[in-house]
This record gives C-alpha cells, sequence and structure tokens, in this order.
C-alpha cells in the first residue's frame, strides 16, 4: 500500500527547500522525486514512513544537531536509492542529494558534509562528528522499539529481499545482526543508547533464534 508523507515531513521538507530559495515549481519536484522513490513496489521498510520516523527521533535532539539542515538533507536522502540486489546504495543516494542540493546552489560544506552521513548509514560506525552520531542513531532506532514493531520490521526488511531464498537470505540477515552485537554499543549518543540499546539487543538476539 502506498504510504503519503505526513504533513510534517512534507511541510519540513517544504520549509528547508524555501530557506534556500527554491521555487514552488522545483519544490514540487523534488517533493514529488522523494515520494516517489519512497513508494516503489519493492519497498516495505525503506519508506516515507521510515523518514517519518527518523524525523520525529531526531526532532527530540533538535537541540543537540549542530547544523539541523544538513541533517535534514541527509534524512530525505539517505534511502531514495534503494536496490536489494546492490552494494552501493548509500553511495548512489549520497550522490543524488549532491546534485539536487547543487542545483538549490546549496554552499559545497553542507552537501559534502550531508554526503558523509548517508555514506554512515553504511556501516553505522561511531563518527567524530556527533551529528553523524545522531543521525545513524536515529536510522538505527527501529531496531530498540517493542518487539511486535520490531518483527513488523524484520518482515518488511525480509520483503525487499524476496528474491533471495531463504538459505541466501537467513546467511546474510545474521551477519548484520551479528555485526550490530559485536559493536562496543549500538548507539554511539547517550540519548539514543539510554532510549534503545538495551530493548535492541534483546530483539537481535530473539530474531536469531528464528533465523
Amino acid at each position: 500500500m502506498k504510504i503519503k508523507p505526513s504533513i510534517l515531513l512534507k511541510e519540513t521538507f517544504t520549509e528547508l527547500l524555501t530557506k534556500y530559495n527554491a521555487t514552488p515549481d522545483i519544490i514540487s519536484k523534488f517533493s514529488a522525486e522523494i515520494e516517489e522513490q519512497y513508494s516503489g513496489k519493492k519497498k516495505f521498510y525503506h519508506t516515507l514512513a521510515h523518514l517519518q520516523h527518523l524525523l520525529q527521533e531526531l526532532k527530540a535532539v533538535k537541540s543537540d544537531i549542530k547544523n539541523w539542515d544538513v541533517m535534514l538533507f541527509s534524512l530525505y536522502y539517505h534511502d531514495i536509492i534503494y536496490n536489494a540486489v546492490k552494494s552501493d546504495n548509500e553511495e548512489q543516494s549520497a550522490e543524488l542529494a549532491g546534485k539536487r542540493m547543487q542545483s538549490l546552489g546549496i554552499s559545497a560544506e553542507i552537501i559534502q558534509k550531508s554526503k558523509l552521513q548517508i555514506l554512515a548509514t553504511k556501516k553505522h560506525a561511531e563518527s567524530a562528528d556527533s551529528d553523524t552520531n545522531y543521525f545513524t542513531d536515529a536510522d538505527l532506532a527501529i531496531l530498540g522499539q517493542d518487539w511486535e514493531t520490531y518483527e513488523s520490521y524484520a518482515a518488511s526488511v525480509r520483503k525487499e529481499y524476496a528474491i533471495y531464498p531463504d538459505m541466501v537470505y537467513n546467511a546474510g540477515r545474521r551477519k548484520v545482526l551479528k555485526h550490530f552485537l559485536e559493536m562496543d554499543k549500538i548507539y554511539k549518543t547517550k540519548h539514543f543508547q539510554e532510549k534503545f540499546e538495551t530493548q535492541a539487543k534483546l530483539n537481535i538476539f530473539k530474531e536469531l533464534r528464528f533465523l
């Protein structure tokens, strides 16, 4: 089922682009592109609902974010390219984000920071940049939800990788989940660690038992 962007999601994007003097036509064009890309038939988790969840989580720590505009560009574009059979989704998403920002005349500094944040979602490793840590933590906030929500997330991810048989998918999924458990901590910021770390590990251990 196609998910419509929330009013908050649309208004936030409109306000962001307006700040950089984007015309109504450009705002409409870029908004439509985001809605279309996150509503693809093969997308079940990396959807507009995921963006809405990220925005909600990040707004809670907005006072700790140094560059909110960079964070928002990263949010809207970080999964705009997502193909289950490709390994360069983050790179392609970052490249598209850069092109869209460049067309708005946005500074090279903001573009570079956003592209690096998007690329950071590939491994979710700890960064020297606190904003990047907040962004990657928010991207993983789904891991620390109640089990019912987590179970729905895991099922949605499985649907995105439906092209692969269980034997192949389960091996890859186990590798991803164990990667998170092998980290010193899943969440790099105090806010997200206190909020989600314990539940995230419980959820991951539980999913691993089913794979």
